[in-house]
C-alpha cells in the first residue's frame, strides 16, 4: 500500500460528516490532515472531536496556512461553492474529490476540466449509487443475461418535502431536481450509455416553491433502442427512489435508499398462481436483504458506494489513472450538460 493520501476536507455538513469523513478513516488510503468550514467554531469542534491536527474557519483556501501538508480536497459544501473551491484546490497543486451536482454551468464545469488537466491533478465527483451493493448486482444480472433482451430502462423519484432537506436547495435552478438529480442521471447513463434529452414536461409546485411538483424526462440514445425515463414527484407523502431495467425474461429494480435490489421473473399471463409467485419473490428478496442491510444501517456504516469512490480516487492518485473513469469530471461533465438541457427545454404544464 502506497503511502496515504494526505487530505483535506472543505464543508462539514451532513455528507462530510457522515460520508467522506467516515470512509476516509476506515480507509487505509487516506489520512485526514484537517478540516475547512465557515460557520465559526464547527470546523475546530469536529477537528476536536476526531482528533485531526488542524482546522480552519473559511470560506475560501486562501490564507489556509497548512494546506502545505495536504495532497488532495474533499468538497462537501452547498453546490453554488463548488466551482470555486475546485478551482483554488486546483491552482495550489491539489487533487479534487467534488460532491454532485459537479458546478452550477456548464461553462464552469468545462473550465475546471482543463484546469485539471493542465495541473496533471485527478479531478472526481461523488457518483456513489453506481457501487451500491444494489447497483452491482444488477450490473451481475444484466452481464449474466438473466433479465434477458432490455426493453426499457426507467428511473422514479419520490420526495417527500418533510425529510431531512439541505437549507440551500430552493436556491438552485429547478431546486431540489438539481441536486438531486445527478445521482439518477448517471445511473441511467451508466445502463443505457450516452443520453440525449427527447422532451421534459414540468408541472410547477403547488406549494409556490422553486422546486417543481413533478418531473418527467424522456431521453434517447445511440447506445440503447429502447424507452429511457426519468420521473420526479417532489410532493410526495413518502421518500422513495427506484432504478428499474426491464427485460424479456425478468425486471431488475434497485431500491436505492434500502440498497437492495429484487429481480422478479416474467409473469407470462398474470394469472394467480404466477401473481403469487411474484409476490412470493418480492417479499423474500426484499426481507432478506433488510437482515443483511440492517445492522450496518443501524450503526451507520451503510455508504452506498462510497467507499468504491473514494478507493478509487486514491487509485488514481497512486497513478491508476484508469480507475477514476466512472467518476472523472468528464462524466460528470455529461451529467451536468443533461441537466441544463432539461432546465432549458422544459415544457410547463398546468399551474
Amino acid at each position: 500500500m502506497p503511502q496515504p493520501v494526505r487530505v483535506a476536507t472543505v464543508g462539514l455538513g451532513w455528507v462530510a460528516l457522515h460520508r467522506h469523513l467516515p470512509v476516509m478513516k476506515r480507509s487505509r488510503r487516506f489520512e485526514v490532515v484537517g478540516v475547512i468550514d465557515r460557520a465559526p467554531g464547527r470546523a475546530r469542534a469536529v477537528a476536536a472531536e476526531r482528533r485531526l491536527a488542524h482546522s480552519a474557519e473559511a470560506s475560501s483556501l486562501a490564507g489556509v496556512d497548512w494546506l502545505d501538508q495536504v495532497d488532495a480536497i474533499t468538497v462537501a459544501t452547498a453546490p453554488m461553492g463548488h466551482a470555486a473551491l475546485i478551482g483554488e484546490a486546483l491552482a495550489l497543486g491539489k487533487h479534487v474529490l467534488t460532491e454532485k451536482p459537479f458546478t452550477m454551468t456548464v461553462p464552469e464545469g468545462e473550465a475546471l476540466l482543463a484546469a485539471a488537466a493542465k495541473a496533471d491533478r485527478r479531478l472526481a465527483i461523488v457518483h456513489n449509487f453506481q457501487f451500491s451493493r444494489s447497483a452491482r448486482k444488477l450490473a451481475a444480472d444484466l452481464e449474466g443475461g438473466r433479465l434477458g433482451e432490455v426493453r426499457s430502462v426507467s428511473a422514479v423519484q419520490f420526495g417527500n418535502p418533510r425529510r431531512r432537506l439541505p437549507e440551500w436547495y430552493e436556491q438552485l435552478p429547478l431546486g431540489l431536481f438539481y441536486d438531486e438529480s445527478p445521482h439518477l442521471l448517471y445511473l441511467l447513463r451508466r445502463l443505457a450509455g450516452d443520453l440525449r434529452l427527447a422532451r421534459c414536461l414540468v408541472s410547477p409546485s403547488t406549494r409556490g416553491l422553486v422546486t417543481p411538483a413533478r418531473l418527467d424526462a424522456h431521453f434517447t440514445s445511440p447506445d440503447f433502442a429502447g424507452p429511457i425515463t426519468l420521473s420526479c414527484n417532489f410532493e410526495s407523502p413518502i421518500s422513495e427512489w427506484y432504478l428499474a431495467v426491464f427485460g424479456e425474461k425478468a425486471a431488475g429494480i434497485v431500491d436505492v435508499f434500502r440498497d437492495i435490489y429484487v429481480r422478479l421473473g416474467n409473469d407470462e399471463g398474470h394469472d394467480t398462481l404466477h401473481v403469487l409467485a411474484t409476490s412470493l419473490a418480492a417479499t423474500r428478496q426484499h426481507w432478506w436483504q433488510h437482515v443483511t442491510n440492517g445492522p450496518p444501517h443501524l450503526l451507520g456504516q451503510l455508504f452506498y458506494g462510497n467507499e468504491e469512490v473514494f478507493d478509487r480516487f486514491g487509485r488514481a492518485i497512486d497513478g491508476e489513472i484508469e480507475a477514476l473513469a466512472p467518476i472523472c469530471g468528464e462524466r460528470a461533465l455529461d451529467v451536468l450538460k443533461l441537466q441544463h438541457a432539461i432546465i432549458e427545454r422544459q415544457e410547463i404544464i398546468g399551474g
